[in-house]
C-alpha cells in the first residue's frame, strides 16, 4: 500500500516537472520568436487555389501565412481568409489583398500591394475580433469574374455572324466579290489608258497653273495701272463735271432771263413779221404789173392813155365819202 502511494507521487512529480517544462519552453519561444498579428480578408469572389498555409507576401517579400478558410453562414457570397502576418509589416491604409496565381500548377497565394508612406495602420477591429485588410480583384480573379459575360458577348457574337453569313447574304457576298473581280480586271486591262488620261491630266494642270500664273501677273499689272495711272485721270474727269455743271448752270440761268423775250417775240414780233412779209409780196406783185404796163406802152403809161390799175394795199379801207 505505502509502495503504491511513492509510484503516483512520483508519476505526479515527473508529470508536474513535463508540464512545467513544456510551459518554459512556450514562454522561451514567445519572447525568442516573431510576433504575429492576425487580419482577415473577405472576398466575394472564387478563392480557387487557397489553402490553409498558403503563402502570404508583401510586395513579392514573404510576411505571413493563411490560418483559417471559412465561408459565412448569413453571406454565403463572401468568403473569410484569416491571415497571419508578421508584426513589422506596414500594414497601412491603402493596403489590399489580392489572390494570385502561383506559376501553372494551379496554387495561389495572397499578395498585399498598395501601402502608402505616412498612412496610418489599420488597426480597427472589424466582424471577428481582427483587423479587416480590404480584398482587391487579382488578374486570375477578374479573368473569372468576367469569364461568364465574356462567354455571353462570345455567344451573341457567333449569333450575329450565323445571322449575317446566311444563305442570301453569302450569295449577295460572293456576287460582289465576282463583279469586284471583274471590275479589277478591266482595270488591269485599260491600264495604258488610264495613264495617257493620267498624263493628259497632268499636262492640264500645268498648262491651267502656267494660265493663274499668267491672269495673277495680269490682274497685278491692271491694279498697278488703276492705283498709278488711273488716279490723275479720275480726278481730271471729276474736275471736268465739275466744270460742266457750273457751265449747265449758268445756262439755265441765261435761258430763264430769255424767256420772256423769247415768248414776246413769239407771240408778237413773229404774226407782224409774217403780215409785213405778206404786204411786200403784194407790193412785190402790184409793181411788177406797173413794169409790164411801162414796158408795153410807155407813152400811153405817161401821158394817160390807159387808165392804170389802181393800187389798194391789201387790208385797205377807203374812207367813207360824206353827203353834200
Amino acid at each position: 500500500m505505502e509502495t503504491r502511494s511513492n509510484y503516483v507521487l512520483v508519476g505526479a512529480v515527473v508529470l508536474i516537472l513535463t508540464i512545467g517544462l513544456f510551459g518554459f519552453i512556450l514562454y522561451l519561444a514567445k519572447f525568442t520568436g516573431d510576433e504575429k498579428k492576425q487580419y482577415d480578408i473577405f472576398y466575394k469572389t472564387s478563392i480557387s487555389g487557397l489553402a490553409v498555409g498558403s503563402p502570404v507576401q508583401f510586395k513579392g517579400v514573404p510576411v505571413g501565412q493563411i490560418k483559417e478558410i471559412a465561408l459565412l453562414p448569413r453571406s454565403p457570397d463572401s468568403v473569410r481568409v484569416r491571415v497571419e502576418i508578421k508584426a513589422d509589416t506596414p500594414i497601412l491604409h491603402g493596403t489590399t489583398a489580392a489572390i494570385e496565381g502561383v506559376g501553372f500548377t494551379g496554387v495561389s497565394q495572397i499578395q498585399l500591394n498598395g501601402a502608402m508612406a505616412g498612412a496610418s495602420p489599420i488597426t480597427e477591429p472589424g466582424p471577428f475580433g481582427v483587423p479587416v485588410i480590404p480584398p482587391r480583384a487579382g488578374a486570375l480573379g477578374q479573368l473569372l469574374a468576367s469569364a461568364p459575360e465574356l462567354l455571353n458577348n462570345v455567344s451573341a457574337l457567333t449569333a450575329s455572324l450565323n445571322e449575317l453569313l446566311n444563305p442570301a447574304n453569302r450569295k449577295s457576298l460572293g456576287n460582289i466579290l465576282a463583279n469586284t473581280d471583274r471590275l479589277t480586271g478591266s482595270l488591269a486591262d485599260r491600264g495604258p489608258e488610264i495613264a495617257g488620261a493620267l498624263a493628259e491630266t497632268r499636262t492640264t494642270l500645268k498648262q491651267a497653273t502656267a494660265a493663274a500664273t499668267a491672269l495673277t501677273q495680269l490682274l497685278q499689272h491692271a491694279d498697278a495701272l488703276l492705283t498709278t495711272d488711273a488716279k490723275p485721270l479720275v480726278h481730271d474727269l471729276a474736275a471736268t463735271a465739275q466744270h460742266a455743271n457750273a457751265t449747265l448752270g449758268k445756262l439755265d440761268a441765261v435761258v430763264t432771263s430769255a424767256q420772256p423775250g423769247v415768248d414776246a417775240f413769239t407771240t408778237q414780233t413773229l404774226p407782224e413779221t409774217a403780215q409785213l412779209l405778206r404786204e411786200a409780196r403784194d407790193a412785190t406783185a402790184q409793181l411788177g404789173a406797173i413794169a409790164a404796163k411801162l414796158d408795153e406802152d410807155p407813152a400811153g403809161a405817161l401821158i394817160g392813155g390807159r387808165k392804170l390799175p389802181e393800187y389798194t394795199a391789201p387790208g385797205y379801207v377807203p374812207p367813207k365819202k360824206g353827203k353834200k
